[in-house]
């Protein structure tokens, strides 16, 4: 757990750049359809209960992240590509099957 924090705080000065650019980006706009990894913002997921319960069962370190306001507009595909953030593509599939598991209504 202390890993994934410590490579995540190491995401904060690399991504500062980049998430200033990808809030503008298609993330925020495909957020209004069913929650993914692909395309749904962090913000977004994390601004909606449902998908943050699932962040907090699959990836709670995210939460508690210090520059979590620094990468709300990437997505987690984007944060995926950092080697800090510990997030393999097994990971990612785990994440967006408990997002496809959430009720629709």
């Amino acid at each position: 757990m202390r890993t994934i924090i410590a490579g995540l705080a190491g995401l904060s000065i690399t991504l500062a750049a980049g998430a200033a650019t990808a809030q503008a980006g298609p993330a925020t706009a495909a957020s209004a359809g069913k929650p993914s990894v692909e395309t749904t913002s962090i913000g977004d997921l994390v601004d909606n209960a449902k998908t943050k319960a699932v962040l907090s069962k699959d990836l709670p370190a995210l939460l508690s992240y210090d520059g979590l306001d620094q990468i709300k507009g990437m997505t987690l595909r984007d944060i995926s590509k950092y080697p800090q953030a510990n997030l393999d593509d097994a990971k990612l599939a785990a994440i967006q099957k408990d997002f496809d598991a959430i009720p629709t209504s």
